[in-house]
Formats: structure tokens, C-alpha cells, sequence
């Protein structure tokens, strides 16, 4: 069942009432001491929230989508694989000879 909030138009209280959605809206004030009239509020409600498998994002993706998705994911793996090392300078590979005097 719903959830509606009203406001007394006499004491400004503000409450909520469980209601059938056919059942016909409030007119008196909950407070039994005011028992002014009250109008009913809009209120945006609560939104949803889903747990468990079945409601992420990618469980409803299409055949195509999962396919183009697995084939960028193969091939950014392989492109880091191309790229050629850069070779050592012939300088930098010789080693400095040293001469030592006694």
C-alpha cells in the first residue's frame, strides 16, 4: 500500500497514512485534540532500489554489444604486446674501460 502524507490546515502537523490507493483521501487531522481539516501533499515517494544478480547494467546488453566489448578487450591486450622495445644505443653498450696505475 502507499504511503500519503497530509497537513492539517488548522495545527500545520504534518503525517503519513497507509492508504489503498482506491480508498478516498483524508479531511479530518490525525490530532485528536485539533480535528482540523487537512489537504493532501505531493510527495515524490521513494525510489527503488534493486539488490541481487539480474539488475546490473550489463546483465540486459545485447549478443552484439557483448561481442564488440570482448573484441576491444582482446585487442587492447595485444596492442601493448606490439610495441617493439627500443634497442640500446652502441655507446651505451660498450663498457667504459678503466685503467688503473700502480
Amino acid at each position: 500500500m502507499p504511503t500519503y502524507e497530509y497537513q492539517c490546515e488548522k495545527c500545520g502537523m504534518i503525517f503519513e497514512e497507509f492508504q489503498s490507493i482506491s480508498a478516498p483521501p483524508l479531511t479530518k487531522c490525525n490530532n485528536a485534540e485539533c480535528g482540523g481539516n487537512v489537504k493532501k501533499l505531493f510527495s515524490p515517494g521513494a525510489g527503488f532500489l534493486f539488490k541481487g544478480s539480474g539488475f546490473y547494467i550489463t546483465d540486459y546488453r545485447s549478443d552484439s554489444y557483448k561481442n564488440q566489448a570482448k573484441a576491444d578487450s582482446a585487442g587492447t591486450g595485444s596492442s601493448a604486446t606490439e610495441s617493439k622495445p627500443a634497442s640500446p644505443s652502441p655507446s651505451s653498450s660498450s663498457a667504459p674501460s678503466s685503467s688503473s696505475t700502480k
